[in-house]
């Protein structure tokens, strides 16, 4: 069963460009506004900077988001699974212990 890709026209530094995608449309517009949001801080705080080296150190700064959010997700992961064997070790002592 192939998934249905729609087209989705979205604006990212001032150029439109044609997303075709199986994601909902909403959620094309917010990653490409992130995109844009992201490039016009990169502008601002670097300066003048020719478009593709711009769009670099987006796609750098965009992945290391996503690597440090992957990272506390795991912890956290790591975190929960701890504290359930902790609950079940201590359920089991207790319904042992009756």
């Amino acid at each position: 069963m192939s998934v249905e890709k729609k087209s989705v026209t979205v604006r990212i530094a001032g150029e439109d460009y044609n997303i075709r995608s199986s994601a909902d449309e909403e959620h094309t517009r917010r990653c490409a506004q992130h995109v844009d949001e992201r490039l016009r801080d990169i502008k601002k705080q670097v300066g003048i900077l020719e478009a593709h080296k711009a769009a670099i150190l987006a796609a750098l700064s965009i992945t290391d988001e996503l690597l440090q959010g992957k990272e506390t997700f795991e912890l956290i992961d790591a975190d929960l699974v701890s504290n359930i064997d902790s609950l079940t070790e201590e359920l089991e002592a207790a319904i042992v212990g009756d």
